[in-house]
């Protein structure tokens, strides 16, 4: 496939590049929210492993997302926007983590009570 194609739109090299450091600040601070909770002290439950398994299949959403991004074919805007959805619903799937982790914690700090 020819990234030159007449019936295909392209965008700017300059727009995909901002949307790569975007996607990759995010997902340094989606890795350094995991390895922050990972070295936390207090020993894990199993309680913890669905908030894990979420957090990690948001992980992967951008991960995957950025992987498309870094390929040329992320100039076609196809290609661009499959990636973005990607990119938008791993944020939304590791902060729903995230949040299900706060929502453990509590619980948990309340039945001790």
């Amino acid at each position: 496939m020819n990234l030159n194609d007449d019936d295909e739109h392209l965008i700017e090299t300059l727009f995909r590049n901002g949307t790569i450091t975007v996607v990759g600040v995010v997902l340094s601070f989606s890795l350094g929210f995991l390895t922050q909770w990972a070295s936390n002290p207090i020993p894990w439950r199993l309680a913890d492993l669905p908030t894990l398994v979420v957090i990690t299949i948001g992980i992967v959403f951008q991960l995957r997302s950025l992987a498309l991004l870094l390929q040329t074919s992320s100039l076609k805007k196809v290609v661009y926007d499959k990636a973005s959805r990607l990119f938008l619903n791993g944020v939304i799937i590791t902060g729903s983590g995230v949040f299900l982790a706060i929502l453990i914690d509590t619980f948990q700090l309340v039945m001790e009570r």
